[in-house]
């Protein structure tokens, strides 16, 4: 490693810096060398730790979208089971990785929206109809994702959801769905 940190430092000061002894002078000493060696080892250390986090950042932009779609479609899946608890939790997933427009009409074109509605429309209990009418109105953000929630039926479905006393979300996430359904000028009165 020091020959190589010799010739490293040998090819970057081909001139004679200002600042280091000469060895032509009487008071060189191997003290001087080897302290230089250990800045140009610490350099070249720092130089390998920048190339490996460049590296490893390369690495994950390329590989974690693919990640994100599997993931995106393993959530779809768990709103298949019979198990509400499982479909809460695809529900919240699917949620969570709708956060711009992009991500919504994947989870459009994949069949998130009218799983979702399928979902609603089954619904036992408060907290499942919940979480859908939340994944639901995350997906509502965008123009696109409400024109094709608009074409599964989501109106008539989001209508026939209960209003429940216990949970007050339920209601506000109806009627901001309708409500965004209605400044969109769809027609809710259906």
């Amino acid at each position: 490693m020091r020959a190589l940190a010799a010739h490293f430092n040998t090819l970057l000061f081909k001139r004679r810096p200002w600042n280091v002894q000469s060895r032509y002078f009487s008071s060189f000493n191997g003290k001087d060398e080897a302290s230089l060696e250990q800045e140009a080892e610490r350099k070249i250390g720092w130089l390998l730790k920048l190339f490996f986090a460049g590296t490893a950042t390369f690495v994950a932009y390329q590989f974690f979208p693919y990640m994100g779609d599997n993931l995106m479609h393993q959530s779809l899946s768990l709103l298949h089971v019979k198990d509400p608890l499982f479909k809460r939790m695809g529900a919240s997933r699917l949620a969570r990785f709708a956060i711009d427009d992009q991500r919504r009409m994947k989870i459009v074109e994949i069949g998130g929206a009218q799983e979702l509605l399928n979902m609603l429309g089954s619904a036992r209990d408060e907290r499942t109809q919940k979480e859908a009418l939340k994944a639901l109105s995350t997906l509502s953000k965008s123009d696109e994702a409400v024109k094709a929630l608009h074409n599964a039926g989501a109106i008539s479905v989001i209508k026939s959801t209960p209003d429940t006393f216990e949970d007050a979300e339920i209601g506000a996430y109806k009627s901001n769905l309708l409500k965004r359904f209605q400044d969109l000028r769809y027609d809710i009165s259906s």
